[in-house]
C-alpha cells in the first residue's frame, strides 16, 4: 500500500475511518456509529466556486463592473458556452495508444469544457436553457460511458476530466431542471468509473516506481477523488485525497511537488527541469485541489506556511522571464542538471486564483503571481490556449470566477 507512509500517519489522519483491503484496492469504511464523531456535511455547491461566489459574480455582471465584465466577455465568445453545442459521448474513451483502438479523449474534454462553461453561464445569467443544455451533456455521458482505456495515460484522462465533469455537475445539481434520479445516476457513473482509476494510480501508479510519474499524474488523480468526494458526498472519498495532499509517497504530494525551498519567497517544483507546460500545469492543479478544499473549511492554501504559493511564485517568476535558483533534479528515471526552457512563457488561465487568494483575500506579497495575473487578464477557458489537451486542461475563466474586489 502506498497511499501512506505509514500506519501511524494514516491513523492519525483518518481517526475515525477503517480501512480495508478488498481485491486489492484500499477500501475506508466509516466506523460504528458508537465510535466515530458525527461527519460534517459538505457545502453545496463547494468545489471551485460557492454559492456566495455565484452571486458575487452575478451582481457584479449585472453591474458592469471590471475586470468582471471582461472576463464574462472571454466566456460569452467561448464556443464551448454557446447553446447550439452538441455532446458527442462514447462508451469507451481512449487516451494513451494501445497499438489497437485510436484515441478519442478529444470528445471528453470539448464535452467536459463545454458543460462547465454552459453551467457558469446559468449560474451568473439565471438563464434556465443554459442548465439545461449543461445537463444534457452530463445526461448524455452518463447513459453512454462505460471505461476509460488506452496506455497509461488513460490515468490522466481520469485525473483530468474527472474533476472536470465533477465541477461542472456541482454547480448544476441545484437545478430543479436536473432530475434527482439523473443526478444519482451520475454520481454513481463518477464513483464506477472515475474514482477507482484515481484511487488505483494513487495506490499503485500502474505498477512503476513510486517516483516514476511526474508530478500532474498525482494532481489530476487528487482532484478528481476530492471532487468527486463532495459530489457524491463521501467524506470517506474526501479524506483519501487531503491525506494524499500530505502525506502521499508520489510526486503529488505537496512537500514532493515544491521540493526544493529557496528561503521563504520560492519552491523549486518537481517538473521545472522537465519543461514548463508541465510546470504550469501542476500549478493550474494544484491551485484547482486547493481551492476546492478551502470551499470546504480546509485551508491547504497556507499548509506547511503557504507552500503551495512558493512553488507558483517560482514558475511565475521563471516563466516571466526572470531568473531562478535551480538544484539538480534527480529520481530513479532521469538526471534534469538545469532548468528547463522548453515552453517558456507559455500562458495558461491559472493566475487569477492565486492572486485573489494570496494578495486580495490574504494580503500576502506575491509579486510574480500577481505580475502574470495582470498579464493574463481576462483569462479565458477551454479551447482559448490551443486545439489539444494542454488547452483543456484547466477549466479557466478566473478573472470572472475568482476576482474578489
Amino acid at each position: 500500500m502506498t497511499l501512506y507512509k505509514n500506519h501511524a500517519a494514516r491513523d492519525r489522519h483518518l481517526p475515525y475511518f477503517s480501512c480495508l483491503m478488498l481485491t486489492g484496492a484500499l477500501i475506508i469504511a466509516p466506523l460504528s456509529s458508537t465510535r466515530a464523531e458525527a461527519i460534517t456535511p459538505f457545502i453545496h455547491p463547494g468545489l471551485l466556486h460557492t454559492q456566495k461566489d455565484f452571486i458575487r459574480m452575478h451582481t457584479k455582471v449585472t453591474q458592469g463592473a471590471q475586470p468582471y465584465r471582461d472576463g464574462w466577455q472571454r466566456l460569452l465568445e467561448n464556443k464551448h458556452a454557446s447553446l447550439g453545442w452538441h455532446a458527442n459521448p462514447q462508451a469507451v474513451i481512449y487516451r494513451g495508444k494501445d497499438g489497437i483502438h485510436t484515441e478519442n479523449y478529444g470528445t471528453l474534454f470539448n464535452d467536459a469544457a463545454a458543460a462547465y462553461a454552459l453551467a457558469l453561464r446559468w449560474k451568473i445569467s439565471g438563464d434556465d436553457a443554459y442548465a439545461r443544455k449543461a445537463i444534457g451533456i452530463l445526461n448524455a455521458w452518463t447513459t453512454t460511458l462505460t471505461a476509460i482505456r488506452g496506455g497509461s495515460d488513460r490515468y490522466l484522462a481520469s485525473g483530468l476530466y474527472g474533476y472536470q465533469f465533477a465541477n461542472a455537475a456541482e454547480i448544476l445539481r441545484s437545478s430543479v431542471l436536473w432530475k434527482p434520479t439523473d443526478f444519482h445516476d451520475f454520481q454513481t457513473m463518477m464513483l464506477s468509473v472515475f474514482y477507482p482509476m484515481n484511487q488505483d494510480f494513487l495506490n499503485h501508479h500502474n505498477g512503476a516506481k513510486i517516483d516514476h510519474y511526474w508530478a500532474n499524474w498525482d494532481l489530476a488523480n487528487m482532484d478528481s477523488m476530492l471532487a468527486i468526494g463532495v459530489l457524491t458526498d463521501r467524506r470517506d472519498i474526501y479524506n483519501e485525497a487531503m491525506t494524499y495532499f500530505k502525506y502521499g509517497q508520489g510526486n503529488g504530494s505537496v512537500e514532493h511537488l515544491v521540493w526544493k525551498l529557496y528561503g521563504s519567497s520560492l519552491g523549486q517544483v518537481q517538473e521545472s527541469g522537465r519543461d514548463q507546460a508541465h510546470s504550469l500545469l501542476d500549478i493550474a492543479l494544484l491551485g484547482a485541489f486547493c481551492q476546492m478544499a478551502w470551499n470546504q473549511g480546509d485551508d491547504l492554501y497556507g499548509y506547511d506556511h503557504n507552500r503551495a504559493l512558493l512553488g507558483a511564485e517560482y514558475v511565475a517568476k521563471y516563466n516571466l522571464l526572470h531568473d531562478v535558483p535551480y538544484t539538480p533534479y534527480t529520481n530513479s528515471d532521469v538526471t534534469q542538471p538545469v532548468i528547463s526552457d522548453k515552453s517558456r512563457g507559455q500562458m495558461r488561465p491559472i493566475w487569477a486564483l492565486f492572486y485573489n487568494h494570496y494578495v486580495v483575500l490574504k494580503g500576502i506579497t506575491s509579486p510574480y503571481v500577481e505580475a502574470f495575473a495582470k498579464k493574463a487578464s481576462p483569462e479565458g477557458g477551454g479551447g482559448d490556449y490551443g486545439p489539444n489537451s494542454g488547452g483543456y486542461d484547466q477549466l479557466g475563466y478566473g478573472t470572472l470566477v475568482y476576482t474578489l474586489k
